[in-house]
């Protein structure tokens, strides 16, 4: 991806994935689900999903010569 607009359509694409990442093991955890599993699973995936945004928005940052 070089093309601004496309990183920053994709790093909008990605936030919205976290959001619902984050309402679904809000919603697990406070229905009393326990399937510790399927937690982490999806844990891990919001996490990698919040590392990918963090590398998109750092090639959004211009070089600056030292």
């Amino acid at each position: 991806m070089t093309d601004t607009k496309d990183i920053q359509h994709r790093i909008i694409d990605l936030e919205v994935e976290h959001r619902d990442l984050d309402t679904v093991i809000d919603n697990l955890i406070s229905d009393g689900h326990r399937d510790e599993l399927q937690l982490r699973r999806l844990k891990k995936r919001r996490l990698q999903l919040k590392d990918y945004i963090t590398l998109l928005k750092m090639q959004l940052i211009p070089d600056v010569p030292a």
